[in-house]
């Protein structure tokens, strides 16, 4: 329904977010990178919470949202009055995609119901993004990334063994739940192509970590095992852990039995290839702790940066653990572009990561950074609603933008 005639993979999609926080504006990103024209309904004189999250605001702004609202459009809607949910019908009646991410029945009590919704725009795919879902027991709850990876499993093995359960150290449940919902929202535009109807998308937090947790639940149902936490440790695969050296630790994963032939050889010790605790994937696994004694102190003595270019050239996988300071001095980060550099109102150079995956022929782009409050509203109201400046200027001054 997009006007866009470019050569972005998504530069015919028109989509409507309507979420706050992160995980529905982060499929809302995701689908921006790849060139959907992003239309952001944000509540007047606030906006998005997002806007002043961050744990550091130079310039008294947050650095998290020029990334998780780039290549979006902001305008101001008041969705909790009847002239904002009618105008929000009117933005909607054009998209193929409302993404939304409230709790369950919050767009019903607005007056914008799926069934609503689909009766004037068929082909309206509705991505709805919550804690639990949109139906069961738990789904009027309120539900955040943190209970979402409490519930889904992967806090309950993230972490020391002695301690108690930890979190990733970034929004993990959300964008996964935001990732998830994206691939529906894609599903849903290819069964569209078929069929010309669109139809819900129902993306829940909690089942979006559940779909990573690998074997968990077969292995504790069919087999009495209990995943638990391992720190660096991956349970019965070895070797496969961090080692020190005299600058700082370095990650082996030698696990396959050619790769760790490999290793043996060169701490010279060839024989412990062939040694019957560490000849076969289930013998290491079994003495991994003794394996792991044996090639630390082999590493101890050693400086990382000879340690990684013998193993790399050895052919066995190795690297450091990185912090942004080491991404953004490595010649693979500078030469795959994974990190680009834009020009930002207040913080100047501004960098960040860059769209994923990269495609050959339709790659994404990130086009603009977060916009500010509103900025877009001559545009959508005027523009793609044709609504004349005096009609513009009425909603403004009745708060309804």
């Amino acid at each position: 329904m997009s006007e866009d005639t470019s050569p972005r993979a998504l530069g015919d999609l028109r989509v409507v977010e309507m979420g706050q926080l992160l995980a529905g504006p982060f499929c809302g990103q995701l689908l921006g990178d790849f060139g959907a024209e992003i239309i952001k309904i944000e509540p007047p004189g606030a906006g998005d919470p997002m806007r002043e999250w961050g744990r550091e605001k130079p310039h008294g702004k947050s650095l998290w949202w020029p990334i998780l609202a780039r290549n979006k459009k902001s305008v101001t809607c008041d969705l909790r009055t009847p002239e904002g949910q009618a105008l929000a019908r009117r933005v909607i009646a054009r998209a193929d995609v409302l993404v939304e991410n409230f709790r369950p029945g919050t767009l019903e009590r607005w007056g914008l119901a799926p069934a609503d919704l689909h009766a004037e725009n068929p082909g309206l795919i509705i991505t709805r993004v919550t804690g639990y879902g949109q139906d069961g027991p738990y789904a009027p709850r309120a539900g955040f990334g943190s209970i979402g990876e409490a519930m889904g499993g992967i806090r309950y093995v993230t972490g020391d063994p002695g301690m108690p359960p930890s979190r990733a150290g970034i929004s993990l449940g959300d964008e996964l739940a935001g990732t998830f919902a994206a691939l529906g929202t894609l599903v849903a535009v290819h069964a569209r192509h078929r069929t010309g109807r669109g139809q819900v998308v129902d993306s829940a937090l909690y089942e979006a970590v559940l779909a990573m947790m690998e074997s968990l639940i077969p292995e504790w149902e069919i087999a009495g095992y209990q995943r638990e936490r391992t720190g660096s440790v991956l349970p019965n695969v070895a070797p496969s852990n961090v080692y020190p050296t005299k600058d700082g630790p370095v990650l082996i994963a030698a696990n396959r039995d050619t790769i760790w032939r490999r290793l043996a050889a060169l701490m010279d010790r060839p024989e412990l290839a062939d040694d019957e605790r560490f000849a076969t994937h289930g013998a290491r696994g079994a003495h991994a702790e003794e394996l792991d004694d044996l090639i630390g102190a082999w590493t101890a003595g050693q400086d990382s940066a000879a340690l990684l270019e013998l193993l790399h050239e050895n052919g066995i996988p190795a690297g450091l653990t990185y912090r942004a300071k080491d991404m953004l001095a490595d010649p693979h980060y500078r030469a795959r572009e994974a990190i680009i550099r834009m020009a930002h109102p207040d913080f100047g150079d501004f960098p960040m990561h860059n769209v994923f995956p990269k495609l050959s022929s339709t790659p994404g782009e990130v086009r603009s950074l977060g916009p500010a409050l509103g900025q877009h509203n001559a545009d959508v109201y005027g523009g793609l609603l044709g609504l004349a400046d005096e009609e513009v200027a009425a909603l403004a001054a009745a708060g309804t933008i």
